[in-house]
């Protein structure tokens, strides 16, 4: 049965199409059984790395990722050698290394998409997965993945399924998540930098992540921290592949405290110590801000979000976040106390 599912950020959505694809695949030497499709190479990295850690006392399924950045011998290699049974990655490389027949998918049985509202609102994107699919067989099991999902995202999602079994949230303010505090703070954009590093300073974290609009403003931001002694990282679609995977790797194995990064860390990553999210550039739209904030707070846990509002613009992703999701967004106090957002 092919299924559509929505649920909140941090609810363990990865582990529900990991665990029932590894129940149900059939492993058979030299075809591929399921493809995996995430919107970013992080995201298809971490869901790699899921299965691996899922199927450990399964020796007999093979996992691989693929994703642009790295060359495509290098994945012709991965895919004759020894071939992978389930194959996760960008929906782009999956469907060169398919048109060049290095990918065969004709035997698929299990076809996933992950963020599927984000990866099919990219036309150039959606034309990829098109693409992919139809090289799948017509019958297989088809499971899509999101925390948010317009009523125009959903119809899209529907034209690859068959009779879908729908798992939805009807009433948006469940999507907010109950642990996570949520704090705005009014400034100018030249206050911005002297507001985040007190902030840095005053307030207790295991990890934080503080999202910026652009590349540019990711690296000014990282070197700005790394001068006043914060020891950050950046995250951002202008690094080479094997540095960004090895940033993030830094990351998620708590070697680093600090993250700045653009909205391609904004939805499905998944790194459990994170309890701060900081909005240096307010997010664009209402599910921009949803993914984002829901980098802290996962699985029930505590979390503490703090999102600066420098423009008339701000304030309208600002009121709309409040009035959709139904939750009051309050002024950053001049204390927080930690207990509140720390989980003990």
């Amino acid at each position: 049965m092919d299924v559509l599912c929505q649920a909140k950020s941090g609810m363990g959505k990865t582990a529900v199409f990991t665990l029932a694809v590894l129940q149900q695949v059939e492993p058979s030497d030299g075809e591929v059984s399921c493809i995996i499709l995430g919107h970013t190479r992080e995201l298809a990295f971490q869901i790699a790395h899921e299965f691996e850690r899922f199927s450990k006392y399964l020796p007999g399924i093979r996992t691989a990722v693929i994703y642009g950045g790295v060359p495509v011998r290098t994945h012709k290699e991965l895919l004759s050698d020894n071939t992978p049974h389930i194959v996760v990655g960008t929906p782009g490389r999956v469907k060169d290394l398919i048109n060049q027949g290095i990918l065969k998918a004709g035997k698929v049985k299990f076809f996933v998409v992950d963020e599927c509202d984000k990866v099919l609102e990219a036309l150039d994107m959606r034309r990829d997965v098109q693409a992919i699919f139809k090289e799948t067989p017509h019958d297989k099991q088809v499971m899509m993945f999101t925390a948010t999902l317009s009523k125009e995202m959903r119809v899209v999602s529907k034209k690859f399924m068959q009779s879908p079994m729908e798992v939805f949230v009807n009433d948006e303010k469940k999507l907010t998540l109950h642990g996570l505090l949520q704090y705005y703070c009014k400034l100018t954009e030249a206050e911005k930098n002297r507001k985040l590093t007190k902030i840095l300073d005053e307030l207790e974290f295991n990890q934080v992540v503080i999202f910026v609009k652009s590349v540019s403003r990711a690296i000014e931001l990282d070197r700005l921290l790394y001068e006043c002694n914060f020891p950050s990282v950046s995250i951002h679609s202008g690094l080479k592949q094997e540095e960004r995977i090895g940033r993030y790797k830094a990351f998620k194995d708590f070697q680093k405290r600090i993250l700045v990064a653009t909205d391609i860390f904004g939805r499905g990553i998944d790194i459990e110590r994170v309890n701060i999210v900081v909005n240096y550039d307010m997010s664009s739209n209402a599910d921009s801000y949803l993914h984002r904030v829901g980098r802290a707070g996962r699985f029930g846990t505590k979390g503490l979000a703090v999102s600066f509002i420098s423009t008339d613009g701000d304030q309208e992703v600002l009121e709309s976040v409040q009035s959709r999701f139904e939750v009051a967004i309050a002024e950053l106090p001049k204390s927080v106390d930690h207990a509140s957002y720390m989980t003990s």
